[in-house]
């Protein structure tokens, strides 16, 4: 019950995916042998609630765990991977930016060809559960509270009236959050909260600081086999981890600017 559960963070699944999209997109031949690579090497794909809710009460989980999770909304998680996850009969989380989808809350924020409700609904028929990521995919971390609560209920009220069930599970815009930003997910109703950190999930994390690996464009299938069985991925991340800690750095210099001038206003 305690030995680290790889959770796989996707984004857009396309063949030709737009510039703003590309790096974190993956392509539909790829996604395929992706999930025959789990198959293979029988993995069992849970999503999002029941990882937290066993990991909380101490119930069982299957063989050889995974999560499958994808960020934002992108139309070729119903076109391309939505057959693939249904062929294999495997469970994933899909986290929505609700102002992002195309429906009467669209506030034009997508960066490409987005989901609709009706995709959404067939998706949550279809083994894929439906969680929050935010209203407009702002850095949570670097607006006001009054501005987070209102991502966070906006969110989370759309997708309970479109779909009449509450979310329960959420992922942090970029990855990024706080302490306030956690304790407000908690205090609005979400049980459980992915971030990035590109790591295994371990239980002595949290549940609302679950840490995910990032499967890009570039993933080849050698790699994906390392990240899924939890080697190398301290190697193949480096980069990135030192990227997001130089810009961690930058993102609380300016945080420190606004407070500063705030107080002087």
């Amino acid at each position: 019950m305690n030995e680290p559960v790889p959770i796989l963070m996707y984004h857009s699944i396309a063949h030709s995916p737009n510039d703003a999209t590309r790096g974190l997109s993956v392509a539909p031949e790829a996604f395929t042998e992706q999930m025959a690579l789990l198959g293979d090497r029988g993995f069992t794909p849970v999503d999002t609630a029941r990882l937290a809710a066993a990991w909380r009460s101490g119930a069982a989980l299957p063989a050889r765990p995974v999560l499958i999770t994808f960020d934002d909304g992108y139309e070729g998680v119903h076109r391309h991977a939505l057959p693939v996850l249904a062929k294999h009969g495997f469970a994933s989380t899909l986290f929505v930016s609700t102002g992002w989808l195309r429906g009467p809350y669209d506030t034009g924020g997508g960066l490409d060809a987005m989901l609709d409700w009706d995709q959404v609904r067939e998706l949550a028929g279809e083994q894929v559960e439906i969680g929050g990521h935010s209203h407009t995919h702002p850095e949570l971390d670097q607006i006001t509270d009054e501005a987070l609560w209102s991502e966070l209920l906006r969110c989370k009220e759309i997708i309970a009236d479109e779909l009449g069930a509450r979310p329960v599970s959420f992922a942090y815009p970029y990855g990024y959050s706080s302490r306030r930003v956690r304790r407000t997910v908690r205090e609005a109703g979400f049980a459980q909260s992915l971030a990035v950190g590109n790591a295994l999930a371990r239980r002595r994390q949290g549940p609302y600081a679950l840490q995910r690996v990032t499967v890009r464009r570039t993933t080849g299938i050698d790699e994906f086999e390392q990240l899924v069985e939890g080697r190398a991925i301290t190697r193949n991340f480096a980069r990135d981890r030192a990227l997001t800690k130089g810009y961690a750095m930058v993102r609380r210099a300016r945080q420190v600017r606004r407070k500063a001038i705030r107080s002087r206003v």
